[in-house]
């Protein structure tokens, strides 16, 4: 195999986030703001070291990033239920309104990177990666498990 699937899979994901970067400047937000607000939205309520994990950042920097962005007040800090000492992160309405402005060139992106694939490519394609990325996420928790 002349093109190895990891090396394409981090390009495809350097390029995504390269476009991400250029089209939220015009939104007076950075790329990396973008992705927070992004994952917060698909995940409403989540903690600090989960959002970390999933931008593969050190906690510390995702709480500074989200500092910042509670001051713009694009994001706001919840008190979890369960756990007094833990805060879940909720996007305002104003950082709802930002995504509403991203979500077009963020569709056009899509589109562009998935032209000339038919519906049936683009769903296999989608169903083919979520397989691959399971299959990471179970090594990886079975590796931790071995290793502790």
């Amino acid at each position: 195999m002349d093109t190895n699937i990891g090396y394409l899979a981090n390009d495809i994901g350097r390029l995504f986030r390269k476009r991400i970067d250029v089209f939220s400047r015009p939104a007076g937000i950075t790329g990396a703001q973008v992705r927070v607000l992004l994952n917060i939205r698909r995940h409403p309520g989540i903690n600090q070291s989960t959002l970390a994990s999933l931008l593969e950042v050190e906690p510390i920097t995702a709480g500074r990033m989200i500092d910042r962005m509670v001051a713009a007040d694009l994001v706001e800090r919840r008190a979890d239920p369960n756990d007094r000492r833990a805060w879940r992160i909720h996007v305002t309405d104003e950082g709802q309104r930002l995504l509403h402005r991203i979500d077009a060139p963020i569709t056009d992106m899509l589109e562009t990177a998935l032209e000339g694939l038919t519906p049936e490519e683009r769903s296999a394609l989608e169903t083919l990666l979520g397989r691959v990325r399971d299959n990471l996420v179970f090594d990886c928790d079975r590796e931790e498990a071995v290793n502790g």
